[in-house]
């Protein structure tokens, strides 16, 4: 049985890309965790976006960012070595593993990755593309 959807119509030619885009993003399930923050920041060259995570807790080594098919994942991972001969009376900050994973549309470079005070800021850039006309030669009929 074959699946319709909006990008199936014959006026939409070579768009099968976005409509596997768009099911990854929709079957990514995410518990929300870090939270984060997306924000477009006026710049001299255009617009940057900045994408900033809340990582309280994690160290520069212990956070990974890497681009992936078109993806921008971002993982986190406290190591439990730093916990041997501690002993909690209490534990209300978890140290637990995360992924979080933000798909790129074509174009966007990633310009740095930067962690402060627990914030983990990552920005990045669309460069303008340039606007080309093609005229296509008609050839006479055979």
């Amino acid at each position: 049985m074959s699946r319709i959807t909006q990008l199936s119509s014959p006026l939409l030619l070579g768009f099968e890309e976005i409509e596997r885009v768009l099911d990854r993003v929709t079957k990514s399930g995410s518990d929300g965790y870090p939270p984060y923050n997306i924000e477009r920041i006026a710049a001299a060259d255009g617009d940057r976006l900045r994408i900033t995570l809340a990582v309280a807790g994690f160290s520069r080594e212990q956070l990974s960012v890497t681009v992936e098919d078109n993806q921008l994942v971002i993982r986190g991972q406290q190591t439990m070595d730093a916990e041997e001969g501690r002993h909690f009376l209490h534990r209300g900050i978890a140290a637990r593993q995360f992924q979080r994973a933000f798909v790129l549309a074509e174009g966007i470079e990633i310009l740095t990755a930067g962690l402060a005070d627990g914030l983990l800021s990552i920005d990045l850039v669309r460069p303008e593309p340039e606007r080309t006309v093609r005229t296509i030669e008609i050839a006479a009929e055979r």
